[in-house]
């Protein structure tokens, strides 16, 4: 069965991304954004969704994380939408309960072809250590929108920011591989529509 990857440049005035993906992976990562929370992040990603990922991201952190935070989730979407081709065969949704010691997530996808963003996280502390937990939020949406998900996302109560952000991108990647196996009961894309 043909191996489903992606192979990424994505160079703007504000960032410049160079990323190989593979979806039938391990998990297995190199990550390297210069903002080590956010890598640790994307390592949990890659590792929880067997998604082997390379990445490397050089942005304008001097200015804020913001950039590169958001354009690494554009350039993600990006990414597992080529990776995804016709869609044929896949399940389509996906969903995670995460726990995070006191902290615990709902992640819903539908790889639909809409995207769509629903994001209900409050958190009282606004930072991981250095790292703007509403930063989170940029990523999913433009992981979102790229990837053309219908993408749900609710923290059902926490309240370490270190944990809200790691079951948010731990349930986003168990709900992603889910959402992307192949299902040999499936025969053709998974819409009444024929197309996704």
């Amino acid at each position: 069965m043909k191996k489903r990857s992606a192979t990424l440049a994505r160079k703007t005035a504000e960032t410049d991304i160079r990323l190989k993906l593979s979806l039938d992976g391990s998990g297995k990562s190199t990550i390297a954004t210069r903002i080590p929370f956010f890598d640790h992040m994307l390592t949990l990603f890659s590792k929880h969704s067997l998604v082997d990922l390379d990445l490397k991201c050089h942005g304008d952190i001097e200015v804020d994380y913001h950039h590169t935070v958001e354009d690494v989730g554009i350039a993600l979407g990006q990414a597992v939408t080529q990776a995804l081709g016709d869609k044929k065969g896949i399940r389509r949704y996906g969903n995670a309960y995460l726990p995070m010691d006191e902290t615990l997530t709902r992640v819903v996808l539908d790889i639909s072809g809409r995207p769509f963003l629903e994001y209900r996280v409050k958190c009282r502390k606004m930072n991981a250590g250095d790292f703007p937990i509403q930063l989170v939020e940029e990523f999913c949406r433009g992981f979102a929108v790229h990837a053309g998900t219908n993408l749900h996302i609710e923290l059902l109560y926490g309240r370490e920011p270190h944990h809200i952000a790691e079951s948010i991108f731990k349930g986003l990647a168990k709900a992603l591989d889910q959402a992307c196996q192949r299902d040999p009961r499936v025969v053709g894309v998974p819409s009444t529509k024929g197309v996704i």
